[in-house]
């Protein structure tokens, strides 16, 4: 085993902070609104997971998406908070269905459903592009996936792009990208 070094902190005040672009614009790199899962680890959940366990684990983290996959780790789609909201659950079990055996998959949006950008592609635009591209989607999330490794690499947050950009646009009622295409617009035109 080996001791490490041990220093004296009393003259230093300083923090270190990681290089970020402090003021995103639209016209910045769509990377600065990217997540990427070969950094970041992305947030899982099984499948087969009863969905009141579901929306109580993403509750008590403060996590509003989690990719849901198979039991052997594949794919199988997205699950946001606000798809297993009570009322969500309400309809299921208005339907007849005991509450506590409603499923993840009762209430995830299935890849089948979701589109992606290319990483390549997304690499080379800017902000702004992305919005264009996404301002006819309902959903909150789009997928980045790499051709290249054939693997989903991450993913655009419609909320991560409000927050960046400082827009107008209450993040606790889960804009889309549509909605924050018109936000831009509309401060666009104020201007």
């Amino acid at each position: 085993m080996k001791t490490l070094s041990l220093h004296d902190v009393e003259k230093l005040d300083l923090l270190a902070r990681p290089d970020v672009a402090e003021h995103i614009t639209i016209f910045s790199a769509a990377t600065a609104v990217f997540t990427d899962f070969k950094t970041l680890k992305p947030l899982v959940i099984k499948l087969n997971t009863a969905a009141v366990d579901v929306e109580h684990l993403m509750k008590q983290s403060h996590v509003r998406l989690k990719i849901v996959i198979d039991d052997r780790g594949h794919f199988m789609g997205l699950v946001s908070l606000q798809m297993l909201h009570s009322q969500e659950m309400q309809k299921h079990v208005a339907k007849g269905f005991p509450r506590e055996q409603l499923l993840l998959s009762d209430f995830m949006l299935p890849k089948s459903a979701l589109k992606a950008i290319d990483y390549k592609e997304l690499s080379k635009a800017r902000i702004s592009d992305v919005i264009e591209t996404l301002k006819h989607s309902q959903h909150q999330h789009c997928l980045v996936v790499d051709e290249d490794l054939g693997v989903i690499r991450g993913l655009i947050s419609a909320n991560d792009i409000v927050r960046k950009l400082k827009l107008p646009v209450d993040v606790n009622l889960n804009p889309s990208f549509m909605e924050i295409a018109d936000s831009i617009e509309k401060v666009k035109l104020a201007s």
